[in-house]
């Protein structure tokens, strides 16, 4: 069983680096959008996220396409996306790919 939940996490993290912010051209877990993920025993998920800026105007956007895309891995039974701004965001949570695509190394 703990090989399934590893192998359906690796799969979200997959499908999430299909996910961009539209204003920034990084996926959304390179930019450290992603705080935790959590599949308990009968496949559902949880994403733990914030965005860039509480203002975003594509908030609802990214959150439902992060629901539908993991909601499409096969197994994966329902996918609750929590939003949260704490710990606010900020540049240092970018992977080191991330900062190199945008000019911050």
């Amino acid at each position: 069983m703990e090989t399934d939940i590893l192998q359906t996490e690796k799969e979200i993290f997959d499908i999430l680096k299909t996910i961009y912010d539209p204003e920034i051209p990084v996926n959304i877990y390179d930019l450290g959008l992603i705080y935790d993920i959590d599949i308990d025993e009968y496949d559902n998920v949880d994403v733990k996220m914030t965005l860039t800026a509480p203002n975003c105007p594509v908030a609802d956007d990214i959150l439902r396409e992060v629901r539908d895309k993991t909601s499409e891995i096969e197994g994966v039974n329902k996918v609750h996306v929590e939003l949260t701004f704490d710990p606010p965001w900020d540049k240092t949570m970018m992977s080191e790919q991330a900062k190199l695509e945008l000019g911050f190394l």
